[in-house]
């Protein structure tokens, strides 16, 4: 009998570090998913060179494709009052052929905000717009617009997307603004953070940004980044802001695409954002 015992203590050990390995195993995506952050690529200046000769090409939308087979996990585009780059027939296509997430940005605009209830996609994050500007320059004034911004995410929750965000500027009463707004999501406006011209300024921007991701978290915002982010200045950002579970970046992976091609581009981004959970 005693040797018929000694095997089972083994035998239900071994089960139960199965049944533990299986058990990790089925929540791994859900961890990682909270480990890393997700990497979305704006497409607008592949629109912008189009259009600065008035051609066909290149096309935003199979520039879409492209960055989601080098690894990224959604696409951004911004429908401007004036359709200075991605226009309302890019809309429709890259609706129907991006895969991950899609971020449609905009302004509060009656037609283009039609468009984007039409549209529903993932995520629709407003932000604020000047015809003069050459690209976004600023975060909302939630403060100041409070009323009108409570009604269109009202608008755009209740049209069926799951997320609209506000872009908005590192600062506390901003931040508790758009969590009064009805708001589920942030986009924290990095362009200081990416513009600053010395480590020590730098350092300065991204210790703001940490303090607001804090807030917007501990506020039960989900907290995205975007604006000026690239290859030289990310490690730092990612090294010092917590709680960002997607950036969005465009101009700088666009330009380096010139030298090494989009795909390549991209690949580098993502391994960069992503570290080892990066595409091979």
């Amino acid at each position: 009998m005693a040797a018929e015992n000694t095997g089972r203590p083994r035998a239900n050990a071994t089960s139960r570090l199965l049944h533990n390995i299986c058990g990790l195993l089925t929540f791994y995506p859900q961890l990682v998913s909270c480990l890393v952050t997700d990497l979305l690529i704006n497409i607008d200046h592949v629109a912008t060179l189009r259009n600065a000769r008035l051609e066909a090409f290149p096309d935003p939308a199979a520039a879409a494709v492209l960055c989601e087979a080098a690894g990224a996990d959604g696409i951004v585009f911004h429908l401007r009052e004036d359709r200075r780059h991605i226009r309302d027939r890019d809309v429709a296509r890259l609706k129907d052929l991006v895969q991950g997430k899609l971020d449609f940005e905009l302004a509060v605009i009656p037609d283009v905000v039609d468009i984007c209830c039409q549209t529903q996609p993932h995520l629709a994050t407003l932000v604020p717009e000047r015809r003069e500007e050459v690209t976004t320059e600023t975060g909302l004034d939630v403060i100041k617009h409070q009323a009108v911004l409570r009604d269109t995410v009202a608008r755009l929750l209740d049209s069926g997307i799951d997320e609209v965000a506000l872009f908005v500027d590192p600062k506390p009463e901003q931040i508790a603004a758009t969590c009064e707004t009805g708001a589920n999501a942030i986009e924290l406006h990095t362009g200081d953070f990416a513009n600053a011209r010395t480590a020590e300024a730098q350092d300065h921007e991204a210790h703001r940004l940490a303090d607001a991701a804090r807030s917007a978290a501990n506020l039960g915002l989900t907290v995205h980044a975007g604006h000026g982010l690239d290859y030289r200045n990310y490690r730092n950002f990612a090294g010092i802001v917590p709680n960002v579970s997607e950036v969005s970046i465009g101009f700088a992976i666009v330009a380096r695409a010139i030298f090494v091609g989009l795909y390549e581009a991209v690949r580098e981004m993502a391994r960069l954002v992503k570290g080892p959970y990066a595409p091979r």
